[in-house]
């Protein structure tokens, strides 16, 4: 590969790290070809982007980068692959998928809405991440829950009070 291609491969790499908020670092060595198939069609499935990259090149790309992610730099070691996802959990329940069959893809990293995640061992907490649209949601349903109980209460109150009324002229006849 001339410097001229290196140069692009790291130019495009870099460009999909800053259009991205949330991009995990694997290790799926040791996959066979059909293993391999099967994680990218998951991966297509999901909309999620994986990339196999030499460690030099995601290097460089990180450097080059807008953010900071030195943190990062530690786990660029053997095999390594990066998986571009637009929700921060995607990968991770997609991970604990496939590793029910495999025993690969292995966790190196991820960075996940401006915090990095170190290891493997952070799988299930990554996995367990809202996303910024369910954490909305959330909120506006912890925000209508007072006022769909006053709007019931209101409503039963209205009812109990239009018993007693009626109730009563029954009995003044």
């Amino acid at each position: 590969m001339i410097r001229e291609e290196k140069n692009q491969s790291i130019d495009s790499l870099t460009r999909s790290i800053n259009e991205s908020n949330h991009f995990y670092l694997a290790d799926i060595s040791n996959l066979n070809a059909g293993d391999t198939s099967k994680l990218r069609r998951k991966c297509h499935e999901k909309n999620v982007k994986l990339m196999v990259v030499k460690n030099t090149f995601l290097k460089k790309a990180l450097e080059k980068a807008e953010g900071d992610y030195e943190e990062l730099y530690e786990v660029l070691n053997y095999s390594t692959s990066v998986i571009f996802s637009e929700l921060g959990n995607t990968p991770a329940k997609l991970i604990k998928e496939f590793r029910k069959k495999s025993d690969r893809p292995i966790l190196k990293a991820a960075f996940v809405e401006e915090s990095v995640y170190i290891g493997d061992e952070m799988l299930d907490t990554l996995s367990m991440l809202k996303s910024k649209e369910e954490l909305i949601a959330d909120i506006i349903a912890l925000l209508q829950s007072p006022m769909k109980t006053v709007m019931s209460q209101l409503q039963s109150g209205g009812q109990t009070l239009s018993g007693v009324l009626k109730t009563l002229s029954e009995k003044e006849n």
